[in-house]
C-alpha cells in the first residue's frame, strides 16, 4: 500500500461532499498537471490518500481510499489525463493545517511544502503516521 495527498478546493469538492458520495465514491478527475497525472497513474486499489482543502482552509481534513486505479478522465476532451475512483474513509478529529506541517521539522520535506502547486503527491509512511497523530486519528 502507498500513501498520497490529494488537494481539492472545498468550494468545488469538499470532504463533506466526498462523505455524501457513499461507498461507491466518485472519480477524482479534473487534474491537469502532468506530474500529478503520473502520480494518479501510480495509485492502486487500497491506497490511502489525505484529503486536503486547498485555498480555503489549507488543511488536511480527511482520508479517502482508492477503489479503482487510473482510467481515462471523462472531463478531458484531449484524452491526456486520468482519474481514479476514491471513497470516503474518515475525517480527521483535528484538521492538520499547512502552518502546522511547515512547523514540524520531521515532515517539512513533503511535496506539499516543496511543490505547493502540485495537486496529487506521494506521502511517505513515516510522515503519514505523524500527520495521523497530529490529526488525532489512529
Amino acid at each position: 500500500m502507498k500513501y498520497w495527498l490529494m488537494k481539492s478546493e472545498p468550494d468545488v469538492w469538499s470532504i463533506t461532499q466526498q462523505k455524501k458520495a457513499g461507498v461507491k465514491g466518485v472519480p477524482w478527475d479534473g487534474v491537469r498537471n502532468y506530474q500529478a497525472r503520473n502520480n494518479l497513474k501510480k495509485m492502486r486499489v487500497g491506497d490511502l490518500c489525505f484529503f486536503y482543502h486547498s485555498n480555503i482552509g489549507k488543511e488536511i481534513v480527511g482520508i479517502v481510499k482508492v477503489t479503482k486505479k487510473a482510467f481515462p478522465d471523462k472531463t478531458d476532451k484531449k484524452k491526456r489525463f486520468v482519474a481514479v475512483q476514491v471513497r470516503f474513509v474518515k475525517t480527521l478529529i483535528s484538521p492538520v493545517s499547512l502552518e502546522k506541517i511547515k512547523k514540524n521539522k520531521t515532515i517539512c520535506h513533503l511535496p506539499l511544502i516543496q511543490q505547493s502547486r502540485l495537486s496529487v503527491m506521494p506521502i511517505d509512511y513515516k510522515s503519514w503516521k505523524i500527520i495521523c497523530k497530529m490529526g488525532k486519528i489512529k
